[in-house]
């Protein structure tokens, strides 16, 4: 994978390129990134500039057979390990090595993708994958043997916020006095999720969403749209390549989470005078709760932006609002005046309980209603609180 090939993160890069051309490669590096900027990618194409030898801060000057291996990902010292869990075709003991071919064409065909759109490929979107102990043994393998081709060996580690305790702890010594010229690196969204003692250990990179400007070149050059159209996407994408490929397709999940959205934010504020409405709320978390529990917490997150673009349209930050209604029925200005410095704080906190209990295994009905009626309660709350 080329570096020319990945959308801007030029600061990144040729830190990247100066820790190799410098001689001073982290043996731990842990990225933290925004879904869609880019970070696995970028992993890729740092691994294959350190592992071909390549030169001048691009990856075609090298080693001209790793760099053909590099890009059919088959080198045989760059290791990936990933969140996997049991489908039709892996029964039980799921690690990565079992599902490498679907791990190939998932980073060909979308090298920005989501976890979710990982699930999806597996056809394991009502189950929830992790990075396990067996996983953690099946690295310790690999990485005591020498390299095949004399260099380095480099083990890429993709939502490294998904290991599981267990396998974090069986990690540490190795990740912490590695072979000699063996390379970590591991990839987050969510540092939070990282045990302490592994961040510790690792060399922490924090990679921003991309630029609105970088989605907008890229969309012209490679997708041939007009300015306009770009910059509308662009906007829309709040930095995520993956996203802005969806919205280009128009076959983004969030025209369904918007009539979800709109449908509980107004059964919930008419709750509180109508107990009758209260019915609408339990179909409404019947209806959600049938979905995979990905695309619940996906939805939740998706409320959680929704409600920060709600406030700061209600102050008045124009700019940093990138949300488009699609429903015609919908007005976010009019909506606006409910979410406020009184109550976004409890509602951000209530999604992210939900999310929680949903991430082990809650009864999903039970966790939407409840959160409904909390937000029933908080959608009422005077702004006059914060004051005083």
């Amino acid at each position: 994978m080329l570096f020319s090939d990945i959308i801007g993160q030029e600061h990144i890069k040729h830190h990247l390129v100066r820790t190799v051309e410098n001689s001073r490669i982290p043996h731990a590096q842990l990225f933290i990134a925004p879904t869609g900027s880019g970070a696995l990618p970028l992993a890729i194409a740092y691994a294959q500039y350190i592992l071909c030898q390549n030169k001048g801060g691009e990856n075609d000057n090298g080693n001209a057979s790793c760099n053909l291996k590099f890009d059919k990902l088959m080198h045989p010292d760059l290791h990936f390990a990933f969140p996997v869990t049991t489908n039709e075709k892996v029964k039980k003991h799921p690690t990565s090595n079992s599902f490498l071919e679907e791990w190939r064409q998932f980073v060909h065909e979308t090298p920005y993708g989501s976890l979710f759109n990982w699930y999806q490929l597996l056809g394991i979107e009502n189950k929830q994958g992790q990075i396990g102990v067996d996983e953690a043994e099946e690295i310790v393998k690999k990485l005591i043997l020498k390299p095949y081709e004399g260099g380095f060996k480099v083990m890429i580690i993709w939502m490294a916020d998904k290991m599981n305790a267990s396998a974090s702890n069986k990690l540490l010594k190795l990740i912490e006095e590695p072979p000699e010229k063996t390379l970590f690196l591991l990839i987050a969204e969510n540092e939070e999720l990282i045990i302490k003692t592994i961040l510790s250990r690792c060399q922490v990179l924090h990679i921003q969403a991309l630029t609105e400007q970088s989605i907008i070149d890229k969309l012209m050059k490679n997708h041939e749209l007009d300015e306009n159209q770009a910059i509308k996407i662009a906007h829309q994408s709040n930095g995520n390549w993956n996203k802005a490929l969806h919205l280009l397709r128009h076959d983004d999940n969030e025209l369904i989470f918007e009539k979800w959205f709109i449908t509980w934010v107004r059964s919930a504020f008419r709750a509180k005078g109508d107990a009758s409405v209260v019915q609408d709320l339990i179909k409404w978390s019947e209806e959600i709760a049938k979905t995979g529990r990905e695309t619940q917490k996906r939805f939740l997150k998706y409320c959680s932006h929704f409600f920060r673009q709600a406030m700061l349209t209600n102050y008045n930050a124009r700019s940093l609002v990138f949300f488009e209604s699609q429903e015609n029925n919908f007005d976010l200005e009019k909506f606006a005046p409910f979410v406020h410095g009184a109550n976004i704080e409890d509602i951000n906190q209530a999604i992210e309980d939900a999310i929680y209990h949903i991430e082990r295994n809650g009864n999903a009905k039970i966790i939407l209603l409840d959160l409904s009626m909390q937000l029933t309660r908080y959608l009422h709350q005077k702004e006059e609180k914060e004051e005083k």
